[in-house]
């Protein structure tokens, strides 16, 4: 986890005694102090500033006010949030350097399975009682059950996974892997290819509406396309393509046989599967953004949709929407959004200061060399720094107060 704790927001870099004696001790200490100026870039932040980091936010009513929910945290890039069905306080978040929980509703976190979980975490998922929970990151897909993190086999190219999602039974997980989809029908203790799709084809979002056991929804070469047998077939529903390909596809928390989309800047909603798409309100205000994320009220009036240039909401169907900046970072990424399954008002929403396509592109290549940083470490780190600052500063108060004792004017 990349953090800083403790730190204030104005650490001098050079003290005037420092200045005085720069000939004999500046540059002795030159390394030193670079050192310390790079780690504290690593840790992004020195002050609780939303807008110059990623993190982990809540709504309690559906988008119109937001808090932050990583309290302790300054998150580089926060890539999926998810929420316990059987606890609402019980929260995981998958970062780019691993996987955190809080048992709170966010009011303290903790590294979980770090001696287990590397690299980058870009899905999580319960099962439908909560007693599961399923985590895929850079280095493998994992099973938590009776709070310990195991293994779970999986093909090569099942990692890194985009999705992750749980089926109507508690044994049944679907994961949408670097090449091809893939089914556990074990709970989750082994995935097998779902012959459906075909390995050469992208596969960028999946979605499990509520309609029947095995209804499926996923974004196929930019296409819409719907399953009723679990992904072994598919239909398409008429909507994407190369001139305005689909960003991502989500269910509905209020309407299980709901189905939105989003292209080029235009939500859509389906009725359910096998039914047309149609176009909701007016387009966002920035057309080029990517959806990541929507989320809707049951008369679908209050729209909430997350993309790549932060999170917009609509109070009228979508005809006018406005960006939310309140304690919310502008223009960076937000991620998947995550509604408590008690709670529909209760949304949660993550931000990556880090490009999602750059986090992705260093997990396929190998992962981030910085996975097994954890708080302790970095603070660790960051008090010694703060220590050789403070013993660099004294040293050279009392050579320069020497120099001048021993040669007066």
């Amino acid at each position: 986890m990349n953090s800083v704790f403790g730190v204030g927001p104005d650490v001098p870099l050079r003290s005037p005694d420092l200045a005085a004696g720069q000939g004999a001790i500046g540059t002795r200490w030159l390394p030193v102090w670079l050192a310390c100026v790079l780690s504290l870039l690593a840790g992004n932040a020195s002050a609780h500033d939303a807008s110059s980091y990623g993190g982990v936010f809540r709504s309690r009513d559906l988008g119109a006010a937001w808090l932050s929910a990583d309290v302790g945290l300054f998150l580089n890039a926060a890539l999926v949030v998810a929420v316990d069905p059987g606890d609402s306080s019980h929260l995981l978040v998958g970062t780019d350097l691993g996987l955190l929980s809080s048992h709170n509703g966010g009011r303290s976190w903790a590294p979980e399975a770090r001696d287990v979980v590397i690299g980058a975490v870009f899905a999580l998922a319960f099962s439908p009682d909560g007693e599961l929970a399923m985590c895929a990151a850079a280095n493998g897909v994992f099973r938590r059950d009776r709070g310990s993190w195991l293994r779970a086999r999986a093909p090569d190219s099942a990692i890194p996974a985009r999705a992750l999602l749980s089926g109507p039974a508690n044994d049944r997980f679907y994961l949408l892997g670097r090449k091809g989809l893939f089914g556990s029908e074990d709970g989750g203790r082994s995935f097998a290819i779902v012959p459906g799709v075909p390995q050469t084809s992208e596969v960028t979002a999946l979605a499990a509406p509520g309609a029947s056991a095995g209804a499926l929804a996923a974004v196929i070469e930019g296409r819409a396309m719907i399953s009723g047998d679990g992904g072994r077939t598919w239909s398409d529903t008429g909507l994407g393509g190369a001139e305005a390909p689909v960003d991502t596809i989500a269910t509905d928390a209020t309407r299980p046989q709901r189905i939105w989309a989003a292209s080029r800047g235009q939500i859509l909603v389906s009725d359910g599967p096998g039914k047309d798409f149609r176009s909701v309100g007016r387009s966002l205000p920035e057309p080029k953004a990517r959806v990541r994320g929507i989320a809707a009220s049951t008369d679908a009036m209050t729209l909430v949709v997350a993309s790549d240039r932060g999170i917009y909401r609509s109070e009228d169907g979508g005809e006018n929407w406005v960006l939310r900046e309140d304690n919310l970072p502008i223009h960076i990424e937000a991620g998947p959004l995550a509604r408590d399954p008690k709670d529909a008002a209760v949304i949660y929403a993550v931000f990556s200061l880090m490009p999602y396509a750059e986090v992705w592109r260093m997990a396929v290549d190998g992962g981030n060399m910085l996975a097994r940083i954890d708080p302790i470490s970095l603070a660790g780190a960051l008090s010694f720094c703060l220590l050789v600052l403070i013993g660099g500063g004294l040293a050279a108060r009392y050579l320069s107060r020497s120099r001048g004792a021993a040669d007066p004017l």
